[in-house]
């Protein structure tokens, strides 16, 4: 399924836009290095499945294991913001490399996101491009709350959008990306490749990039 979601991305991103592929890397933090191989390959955006564990954020990609899973601020937060600090506020000496840290929330989303907004807000010039263009963008999937709440979001978060969701102005504005299920393509009713142009065509309309099509489970 991997391959299969990781050329169902570079399928959309070439024929659709025309533009290199753009690389996701999904469930880094089960990776030999996470975070650093990431990195070190250019990757467009990283995901990171979060559970909250008393008060703490922790990596895993099911229930049972996350109690002794790391947390998200040593597994990400800590590398990014040493990084920053070495490049002179950058994540690397190639001052136009910009990732997105897709934060996958498993369950509890409003009270999760309380929670991270409160690690990063101490960090503005590391988490907020508003502050500084070459910040990590924070880009919150899975359980991302009511779509009505996205705007009291500060400008460092942004949603994981759907293309079978409606939005205003306000929560549009709010969406980082548009991102749906490979299966969904797969077994609906008509010619796949000319389903995925048209949704992908719509996300370019609103302004939004394609990279994210593929798997998101």
């Amino acid at each position: 399924m991997k391959f299969i979601c990781l050329y169902f991305i570079l399928f959309t991103t070439i024929v659709a836009t025309a533009q290199p592929p753009l690389i996701h890397a999904h469930n880094d933090y089960e990776k030999p290095l996470p975070f650093t191989h990431a990195i070190q390959h250019r990757v467009f955006s990283l995901e990171a499945d979060v559970y909250l564990i008393g008060d703490s954020l922790r990596v895993a990609h099911d229930a049972g294991k996350a109690a002794t899973a790391p947390t998200l601020n040593a597994l990400y937060l800590q590398p990014i913001i040493a990084l920053f600090a070495a490049n002179n506020g950058s994540i690397s000496p190639d001052t136009g490399y910009s990732p997105i840290l897709m934060i996958d929330i498993k369950k509890e989303g409003e009270v999760v996101l309380a929670v991270l907004q409160k690690q990063l807000a101490a960090y503005p010039v590391v988490f907020d491009r508003s502050v500084n263009a070459r910040a990590v963008q924070i880009l919150i999937s899975g359980d991302r709350g009511p779509i009505e709440n996205w705007k009291n979001y500060p400008p460092y978060i942004l949603f994981d959008g759907r293309p079978y969701e409606n939005y205003d102005s306000l929560s549009l504005g709010k969406v980082g990306f548009i991102s749906d299920a490979y299966y969904n393509y797969v077994l609906g009713a008509g010619n796949m490749a000319t389903r995925i142009l048209q949704v992908a065509a719509r996300a370019h309309s609103q302004g939004k990039t394609t990279q994210a099509l593929g798997y998101t489970g």
